[in-house]
């Protein structure tokens, strides 16, 4: 029986206007690189944000991975501030599901590859915190547990103190699709900007979400 869901943040409950992460790069990541006196090319960049290779990887540059990816987050800390000012990051029109399926009884958690610091601002920019039992970011003691990788899906598993045939992933990318996937939950890809391969459930909202939640759930 369906008894939780675990939710991604960014472009499946919230959206950046005009975010590139090529441009993010130029405007945000790099200016931060070279405040630590290093710079990873854009594709050496792109592979590791990826995880096409490990987060590790600076290190060959001289320089500790944690330090690095920490100076990455708190310049994305300022970016994601001056975008919330702006009005460019925003609510998709359908996150007021969340009140429904958190009034069905579901635990709920939040996972992002962002910073744990970075995913709770965004969250309680638009009061979306309140309805998660467990908010998880990106663990600074193991960088290559992000998405894809399934460990912080398992962390999550064991905060919410459920098995994984209790719950079912939501999100937006292949990350989301391959991290269910591999902690062995099911999966459902919010078609927000594209269709991935290999999920269990599509879904075009969170209210379609809803109905399939109820069928799940509900005595037939």
């Amino acid at each position: 029986m369906l008894r939780g869901l675990i939710f991604d943040v960014d472009e499946t409950l919230v959206y950046y206007e005009g975010y590139d992460l090529r441009r993010w790069y130029e405007e945000v990541g790099r200016p931060a690189m070279e405040k630590l006196g290093v710079v990873l090319d854009w594709e050496t960049f792109r592979r590791i944000v990826r995880g096409e290779l490990s987060r590790t990887y600076v290190e060959r540059f001289g320089i500790d991975h944690v330090e690095f990816w920490k100076a990455m987050d708190r310049a994305n800390r300022t970016y994601r501030e001056n975008l919330l000012k702006a009005g460019r990051i925003k609510p998709f029109p359908d996150v007021d599901a969340l009140k429904e399926l958190r009034n069905m009884g579901l635990k709920l958690a939040a996972v992002s590859n962002a910073s744990q610091d970075n995913t709770e601002l965004v969250l309680r920019a638009f009061g979306l915190d309140k309805y998660f039992d467990i908010v998880l970011g990106k663990d600074y003691s193991y960088l290559d547990g992000v998405k894809p990788n399934p460990y912080l899906i398992e962390k999550a598993l064991r905060a919410l103190n459920l098995k994984p045939q209790e719950v079912m992933i939501v999100g937006d990318s292949s990350n989301d699709v391959l991290a269910g996937k591999r902690a062995g939950i099911k999966t459902v890809n919010i078609v927000r900007f594209e269709k991935v391969p290999g999920a269990d459930y599509y879904v075009n909202d969170l209210w379609e979400l809803v109905k399939i939640v109820r069928g799940l759930t509900c005595p037939r």
